[in-house]
């Protein structure tokens, strides 16, 4: 039997977990298929608003604004898209293309249906790029056309592909419902998309997006098509399809949909669609914080990443909205990096890194915390105070005894909730702190 080894330092596996950085992958062997360069497009505007954020125009506005500060000159979120049915989104739209041509890093484009009489609404709204609906599964293909059918829907959309195209608008063809859809009508359709562009160009080379409608998707390469997400993209990219030319747009009803987006990426889609915080339809679409948290660890944006600490403005904000980020939400939620037990708070007295994924307060510019409960201990109030009015204190401290025996006897009297440090603070001064 081998002996437990002691090394003359601890190993804090700093490949993997640098400090003052997101963790990184420690690739053993880097993914082949992995694409050279990968980057994010955003859809609060029009699948945020359509899962019931509350957009008016100056809302628009701000959340667009608030997104390019993140992503910065990062690349990091390159496209957002936006409704055109109603004058408020028409405004939101302009005020983007406004502040895009003015070097937003953001370029603003359009959704509509892969309809003629949808072209007609964006030809004369300045957009280089549209995307367009066209479900793909026989869910949609046989019940909403008439005549129902993979052909009738086809040459619908290939009919508004054309008018687009005629109009000098690049294409993005949103593959609705792709994995419940037969891969035999995708790869027909998306052939003819590409046959009838080829004369246009690069400049009007369409995209394919595809879309886990409803979340339906799995991360791996052994189950069979539709649902498997690395094979979807394996089968594009024999089309001559290039990672940039792709997109993939989750949904989360089945909890995969980071892993989903990773599995995506490692089968050679160059871009991910989703909203920052996650807002979205039903149970929303890739919180693209996270998405690009894990594309930062894989090793994109090293030379100049996203700014996080702007996405605090964007929670604010929908606080304000009434759809606020849930409290637990990962990253951005309110108690995302708080702890209420004792030997936690005793772990971030000793040394924080022990209970902290990264250096939150530095990437996220959030605090760590610490709420007191009848488990918090005394380790919590020496957290706490140490952090607001920066007293070290023993646990042998009369004073702190005196004040944590007051809280354990509310919580034994039948106290639920946790004390915060607006009400601490109230309690320092009568034990003399």
């Amino acid at each position: 039997m081998e002996p437990i080894s002691e090394p003359p330092a601890p190993e804090y596996f700093e490949n993997a977990f640098p400090r003052g950085k997101f963790p990184r992958y420690d690739w053993v062997n880097r993914p082949v298929g992995l694409p050279a360069e990968v980057w994010s497009t955003e859809t609060t505007h029009r699948d945020g608003q359509q899962g019931g954020l509350p957009l008016s125009t100056e809302s628009s506005l701000r959340i667009y604004d608030i997104l390019c500060a993140f992503t910065s000159g990062s690349g990091a979120i390159r496209q957002a898209e936006f409704f055109v049915y109603r004058d408020s989104d028409r405004a939101a739209l302009q005020g983007a293309l406004d502040r895009y041509k003015s070097g937003a890093p953001i370029e603003p484009t359009t959704w509509i249906r892969a309809a003629r009489k949808d072209v007609v609404l964006i030809k004369t709204l300045g957009v280089r790029e549209t995307g367009m609906l066209a479900s793909a599964s026989d869910f949609h293909t046989f019940h909403k056309f008439t005549p129902a059918g993979r052909r009738s829907a086809a040459q619908a959309y290939l009919d508004a592909v054309q008018m687009t195209l005629d109009l000098g608008i690049r294409p993005r063809l949103h593959l609705e419902d792709a994995t419940r859809a037969p891969m035999d009508f995708i790869q027909a359709f998306v052939e003819q998309v590409l046959a009838i562009a080829q004369p246009f160009g690069e400049s009007l080379r369409p995209k394919i997006r595809v879309c886990d409608t409803m979340g339906l998707g799995l991360p791996y390469d052994d189950v069979a098509l539709p649902r498997s997400i690395p094979r979807i993209f394996r089968v594009l990219n024999t089309l001559g399809l290039k990672p940039a030319d792709l997109e993939f747009h989750p949904h989360n009803d089945t909890w995969l949909i980071v892993a989903n987006c990773l599995a995506a990426i490692r089968a050679g889609c160059g871009v991910i669609n989703g909203t920052c915080l996650g807002k979205g339809e039903r149970t929303g679409n890739a919180p693209l914080e996270g998405v690009l948290l894990h594309l930062i660890g894989m090793g994109y944006f090293s030379a100049n990443p996203p700014d996080f600490t702007a996405l605090n403005e964007l929670t604010e904000l929908y606080a304000e909205m009434h759809e606020p980020v849930p409290p637990k939400y990962p990253l951005f939620g309110r108690d995302a990096h708080r702890t209420r037990a004792g030997v936690h708070a005793d772990g971030l007295n000793k040394f924080w890194w022990m209970y902290a994924p990264f250096d939150v307060p530095r990437l996220l510019g959030r605090p760590l915390e610490v709420s007191l409960t009848k488990d918090s201990g005394l380790s919590g109030l020496i957290f706490l105070i140490r952090q607001h009015r920066g007293l070290e204190l023993q646990k042998s401290d009369p004073r702190l005894i005196a004040l944590h025996a007051g809280l354990m006897a509310e919580f034994d009297l039948g106290r639920q909730t946790s004390m915060e440090w607006e009400e601490l603070e109230s309690r320092l001064e009568d034990e003399g702190l």
